[in-house]
């Protein structure tokens, strides 16, 4: 005979891959940073939208910008590429061991090349740097702990930074008047 009580509610697990109150407070935290950030930016951003006209690259503004800019645009677009490659393959295997350092390296190079990035606000920081930090810390942690074995955390943190990290970023790098509208819409 058991000695378990026969009343007893069996616990429901929560699926590793949900993503739960932290998320939608981290969403939250996001989309108030980029409120403030982006704050007085509006009525001129609005009225870029107006005449909008999608064109292939303007190589001429690629070859123009700083060197900073441009080791921070193209690991950012290598990273996205290899992290979406990450995301889709099986885990745990050589690929995704290989490809992850790389896919660290990639990241670690973008998120420090944003340190010298200062043209929202002059010889500043802005409040979009506020995600260097974040993947700054993050990042290494992630590492350790793959390392360490403890995988939801470690699966928690590199889809956080890629989904994070990079999909946020993203929307904030085509925001009119930046970069990559520039490059793209301008």
């Amino acid at each position: 005979m058991s000695l378990a009580p026969q009343d007893a509610v069996p616990q429901r697990r929560r699926p590793a891959w949900t993503f739960g109150r932290g998320f939608a407070l981290s969403m939250v935290v996001v989309a108030a940073v980029l409120g403030a950030a982006l704050w007085r930016t509006w009525p001129a951003m609005l009225g870029q939208l107006a005449d909008v006209r999608p064109h292939a690259p303007d190589l001429a503004l690629l070859a123009g910008l700083s060197p900073v800019i441009k080791v921070h645009l193209y690991t950012a677009l290598a990273a996205l590429g290899l992290g979406a490659g990450l995301m889709a393959a099986r885990k745990g295997r050589v690929f995704h061991r290989t490809a992850g350092w790389i896919w660290v390296a990639l990241v670690m190079t973008t998120a420090i090349s944003t340190l010298f990035i200062t043209s929202l606000t002059p010889g500043r920081w802005s409040l979009i740097h506020l995600f260097t930090g974040w993947t700054l810390i993050i990042l290494p942690l992630a590492v350790i702990w793959a390392k360490r074995r403890e995988v939801a955390r470690h699966r928690r943190a590199m889809m956080g930074l890629f989904y994070g990290a990079f999909a946020i970023n993203l929307i904030i790098a085509f925001i009119p008047g930046r970069t990559m509208w520039s490059l793209f819409f301008g």
